[in-house]
């Protein structure tokens, strides 16, 4: 996917989240997601934030984290999320189309969030949000390529990792088949979709390949 087929993709994603929120009952955006200790609100207030985020705001989150970026983003998220659930959803209306991003990262940063943060929050609501398999791919190209904060190619070293949906695999090793949504979860140490995936590397992965992200 090239640039601008990537910023679509994040748009097309955020009003489609957007779109879920406004439907959710007060209960369920205080509902845990797959982020331990992450509320609905707080995930989904984080998502939009990397539309928001300046050098001043990422200083200042990793000020307040003492230098511990996953510390630094539950912080934040935290605050974020406080606000009233229509607020949070208002800024995704009004942040529509932007191309803004967090300094010091790529613009597939927006769409890997997007992405696997809507998952976090549907799965443990029993909801369901089909992730498109080119989208999904672009996202995991770029996991595979992050030495931070996600590990991947650490954690899942010794696995050849192959999409049954679109054209990607990375790794070597037995394999671990299944869509591509399933892999980029496992690639972001998600452990939601393993009953998703097949082949003869599935017994090798460890009980928990890593704890959630939340970034």
């Amino acid at each position: 996917m090239d640039r601008d087929a990537i910023w679509d993709a994040v748009h097309r994603e955020r009003s489609a989240l957007a779109d879920l929120l406004e439907t959710l009952s007060p209960q369920e955006w205080d509902h845990p997601t797959l982020c331990p200790g992450w509320a609905v609100r707080d995930v989904a207030a984080h998502v939009i934030s990397s539309a928001q985020y300046g050098p001043a705001d990422l200083v200042r989150a990793l000020w307040r984290g003492r230098g511990d970026f996953d510390r630094a983003m539950y912080l934040d998220a935290r605050d974020r999320g406080r606000r009233p659930a229509a607020e949070i959803v208002a800024d995704y209306r009004r942040l529509d189309g932007s191309r803004r991003h967090p300094p010091g990262t790529s613009v597939r940063e927006p769409l890997l969030d997007v992405l696997v943060h809507t998952q976090d929050i549907v799965l443990p609501l029993g909801r369901h949000h089909a992730m498109p398999p080119e989208a999904a791919r672009a996202a995991a190209e770029r996991v595979w390529s992050m030495p931070f904060p996600f590990r991947a190619r650490r954690r899942l070293h010794g696995l050849a990792l192959v999409a049954t949906d679109v054209a990607w695999r990375a790794g070597e090793g037995p394999e671990v088949r299944g869509s591509m949504e399933a892999l980029l979860l496992l690639l972001t140490g998600r452990t939601a979709a393993l009953d998703r995936l097949e082949g003869p590397g599935l017994p090798l992965l460890a009980p928990a390949p890593g704890a959630a992200r939340d970034s």
